[in-house]
């Protein structure tokens, strides 16, 4: 409670993961392994691609928001909430809680990016 992990912003209907803190998890990339809050270090927003070959274009945010494109092997555990089912693809807000979570779709992806990254 006091650390503000069990913060949770209603950003509508969805996964459990919208609107909470991303959890810091060892992605795999096809370079390294990385924290996902390493990568919140340039204080731009990331879209992580954890699907299979889900084409997401973020290329008119590129100057605000990174993409990366990564697998993670294991559970995903949320604060107060415990297991949760893996998304396709996270967009993650600098201050490192969820904007927008994947569902194999781009569904509502252009709509988050534009609403907390400006318009591209």
């Amino acid at each position: 409670m006091m650390s503000g992990l069990d913060v949770h912003y209603d950003l509508g209907d969805g996964h459990p993961l919208l609107g909470r803190r991303m959890p810091d998890l060892d992605l795999v990339t096809a370079d390294s392994v990385v924290r996902v809050f390493s990568l919140l270090h340039d204080a731009r927003g990331v879209l992580l691609n954890l699907g299979d070959a889900l084409a997401l274009d973020a290329s008119p945010w590129s100057d605000r928001v990174q993409t990366v494109e990564a697998r993670y092997d294991g559970e995903w555990e949320l604060p107060v909430l415990g297991a949760v089912a893996a998304p396709s693809a996270v967009l993650v807000r600098p201050d490192g809680y969820v904007a927008w979570v994947g569902d194999g779709t781009e569904t509502g992806l252009r709509d988050a990016l534009t609403t907390w990254f400006g318009p591209r």
